[in-house]
């Protein structure tokens, strides 16, 4: 392993921006309709849909810390298809513009790869799986319960986050990478 790799950050931190900004992309683009609870409930589905969705995209350091040199693009191409576009033409030298800043943040493969996740509950499963011994978990247990087995509760939180008809834009612009990255772990065709 080379010395540099040893003494960087650790790799979450390294990927926490894209998570972040790529998770909040999500969920200002499907919020939740409910109360407080809800909205934490559809935040957590869209975090946890995200981290498995960066850690399968960006799996060894190296790649998280390539990610980070060269940026992981904005969500330029996801709010015109949403129908939020013209936010990337904004001038960051203004003081209200600069709150748009987290979108050069948004990750359009990793938000592409959440939105299978979180509309397609086999992939979830088979994603989670595929994580399992990487390098991203340092040996932590991490869980991701309320990606792969939502509860009713979760499911009415996030019910626009899961809705496969309305992701399904979104989806579909790099399903196909998923599943070849799935295919060692034997993914169910989605």
């Amino acid at each position: 392993m080379s010395p540099w790799i040893r003494t960087a950050r650790p790799v979450l931190a390294v990927l926490s921006p894209l998570i972040a900004a790529t998770a909040q992309w999500l969920t200002r683009a499907y919020p939740s309709d409910g109360g407080a609870l809800d909205t934490a409930l559809a935040e957590t589905q869209a975090r946890q849909a995200v981290t498995v969705a960066a850690w399968l995209r960006y799996p060894t350091p190296m790649d998280a810390a390539l990610v980070t040199v060269a940026g992981p693009g904005g969500s330029g191409r996801l709010d015109w298809i949403t129908g939020a576009d013209g936010v990337e033409d904004v001038d960051l030298s203004d003081d209200a513009a600069r709150e748009h800043a987290w979108r050069t943040w948004v990750d359009e493969v990793v938000a592409s790869w959440a939105a299978c996740l979180l509309s397609t509950p086999r992939l979830a499963a088979a994603a989670v799986a595929a994580l399992a011994g990487c390098e991203h978990a340092n040996g932590s247990p991490v869980e991701f319960r309320r990606l792969v087995t939502p509860d009713e509760r979760d499911r009415r939180a996030a019910a626009l986050l899961r809705h496969p008809d309305l992701l399904a834009p979104i989806a579909a612009l790099h399903r196909v990478q998923l599943l070849d990255r799935l295919e060692p772990h034997s993914a169910p065709t989605a």
